[in-house]
């Protein structure tokens, strides 16, 4: 199995339903979000995806919520936009994109979503 993995970073707003604490307030991050897919076939260059293909799918994916308040963005209107549904969030919309593109040899193997430097979470199947 092989895996490739690309970085990209946001800036956005949120604020937690039904937490008690100073995250309950609307504040901001600078986002930091690993995207790895994985597939067993490479093409004839030997790639398993360009990176420059993938990092614009996933730069695709990301100008959703990047500079905005999450909490206002459709798909988290009910959801609570916790790390952790962003990681989630974040891997359906890359698994829609590579079937648009018809990419069905490669799969999402996970996102990572870094809140800060020291906070992390991750979503996989």
């Amino acid at each position: 199995m092989y895996r490739v993995s690309v970085e990209d970073k946001i800036s956005s707003a949120h604020q937690l339903r039904g937490y008690k604490g100073k995250c309950e307030k609307l504040h901001g991050h600078n986002w930091k979000i690993i995207l790895t897919v994985k597939g067993e076939k490479l093409d004839s260059a030997g790639m398993l995806i360009d990176f420059h293909e993938l990092r614009e799918i996933l730069s695709n994916v990301l100008s959703e919520i990047d500079h905005t308040n999450i909490n206002e963005v459709l798909y988290f209107l009910h959801i609570n936009p916790t790390s952790e549904n962003i990681a989630y969030y974040i891997f359906h919309r890359t698994r829609a994109m590579l079937d648009m593109k018809n990419l069905t040899d490669i799969s999402v193997d996970k996102v990572c979503v870094y809140e800060t430097d020291k906070a992390m979470a991750e979503y996989s199947e």
